[in-house]
């Protein structure tokens, strides 16, 4: 392999990308136009989903190769939980929401499809397929929180969501997971490379659909 794995990881997924950057729920977050309910929903829907990938870290980390990689799956898992729980339990204090409000929530059907969906991976199917799987939440966020950087928002509760994801720090967690990736991808039949690349697609699709869900209020029909 001449090229970084990743690098055609990403290629694959451009259209994704592009259709993430012209949604008007990411849009929305620079321009400051997006109405407060919707980013509510978010972040409520987001607390939920976090729970269930930490879970699906924690697989991760039972299930790696290298010592080196269960000890970052474990902290990330941990991250995932704390970290981003004190981002998120700083704007439910914004939003008058206690947790036991927030995690009493029902997930949105989107939700609760993507994080089935990982966990499924997850349990049944071999580690690099998990990877495949677990690469574009992180990999995704980063990219979208560099690019919303550089136009800021008038917003300060979403330019504090832009600048978590923009971060040094996160970005250091995302070039682990690229780097575990692209060596793991080196022993790779080619069979099974183009398996990760299949979850890979299909949790970025599940990455657009979580803000599009967002952007409804998505709620179960019946």
């Amino acid at each position: 392999m001449s090229a970084r794995f990743t690098e055609t990881l990403w290629a694959r997924i451009r259209p994704i990308w592009d259709a993430i950057l012209a949604h008007p729920f990411i849009r929305g977050l620079t321009t400051g136009d997006l109405e407060i309910d919707r980013f509510r929903f978010y972040v409520v829907q987001d607390a939920l989903y976090l729970r269930e990938f930490a879970r699906a870290l924690s697989v991760a980390a039972a299930r790696s190769p290298t010592d080196d990689a269960i000890v970052m799956f474990n902290q990330h898992a941990v991250g995932a939980l704390e970290a981003e729980r004190s981002l998120h339990e700083g704007f439910f204090a914004e939003f008058g929401l206690h947790p036991e409000q927030v995690y009493s929530t029902p997930m949105a059907p989107t939700n609760l499809a993507y994080t089935s969906y990982l966990l499924a991976v997850a349990y049944s199917r071999p580690f690099h397929e998990l990877l495949g799987a677990l690469l574009p939440c992180y990999w995704i966020y980063w990219e979208v929180g560099k690019k919303l950087e550089q136009a800021g928002s008038p917003n300060r509760l979403y330019k504090r969501w832009i600048a978590t994801y923009a971060a040094d720090e996160f970005g250091k967690l995302v070039r682990q997971v690229l780097d575990l990736t692209d060596a793991l991808a080196e022993k790779l039949t080619a069979g099974q490379r183009d398996a990760l690349e299949g979850h890979f697609v299909t949790t970025s699709r599940y990455e657009w659909m979580f803000w599009d869900m967002a952007w409804r209020q998505e709620h179960w029909p019946v």
